[in-house]
């Protein structure tokens, strides 16, 4: 087992009050010695007041004046990461999707050095827990099949924001991820065109705890189309120099 207080789980929040503290309960109970960096991104609902009863040594709140979307909060997040030394650095969703008890498992391949960044991918074995819409899965199954063309390697859930980093990998997302919505397709492409590893883990995710998604049906085809062209765009950019960031 790792030693949990080089990790920092980067918390993205933005109006989850109905999950959050559950989210931080069983974080605090399975890591031992971690910090969790929970980014409240402009939440208009109590969710920064319940983060409140969280935070001391541990649970530290990093509360954005203004939304910035999923993309600035996450990095946001990373930052935090890199500036306070952390070797390690989990994605950790607000909404109660991603399993905490998931989380070693995606460390164990960075702490043996076989990769630089993990995916919790559900779709790798059967997953009883996670049941997504077709229209979703559709929609996974294309950035599947446009990654893998792109990296030569196959991503089987380039949707999942349950990932993990090593420091390597985690300096260059500081300092180079997406910062828009949705911006873990591209993030892929970007960490492989600049020669990181990327290793899939299967793991079991849930529905949503509460709150509501920030993809409903009349953005769906938007989401692609914008996402889409901005995976194609990050495979096309020339690679990134280590002096750069």
């Amino acid at each position: 087992m790792m030693p949990f207080n080089q990790l920092c789980v980067v918390i993205p929040c933005h109006n989850e009050e109905a999950c959050i503290e559950r989210v931080l309960e069983d974080l605090e109970q399975r890591l031992p010695g971690a910090t969790f960096a929970v980014v409240d991104d402009a939440s208009t609902d109590r969710s920064r007041e319940k983060i409140r009863k969280h935070t001391g040594k541990r649970c530290v709140l990093l509360a954005l004046p203004f939304n910035l979307g999923i993309g600035g909060a996450v990095q946001t997040g990373l930052r935090y990461a890199v500036q306070n030394g952390f070797e390690f650095a989990v994605k950790f969703d607000g909404d109660g999707q991603h399993p905490a008890s998931g989380i070693e498992a995606l460390l164990a391949p960075l702490a043996a050095g076989e990769a630089d960044l993990t995916i919790g991918a559900r779709f790798l074995t059967g997953n009883k827990g996670y049941h997504s819409t077709f229209s979703r899965r559709i929609g996974i199954y294309i950035f599947e099949l446009l990654n893998s063309l792109l990296i030569r390697q196959r991503i089987t859930d380039n949707t999942s924001g349950f990932r993990a980093y090593n420091r390597q990998a985690l300096e260059f997302a500081a300092q180079n991820y997406p910062s828009f919505d949705y911006p873990e397709p591209e993030e892929v492409i970007l960490m492989a065109r600049n020669g990181y590893r990327i290793k899939e883990v299967s793991v079991e995710m849930l529905a949503r705890q509460g709150g509501r998604s920030s993809i409903g049906k009349r953005r769906a085809i938007y989401y692609m189309c914008k996402v889409i062209f901005a995976v194609l765009m990050a495979a096309i950019r020339p690679r990134i120099r280590r002096e750069e960031f």
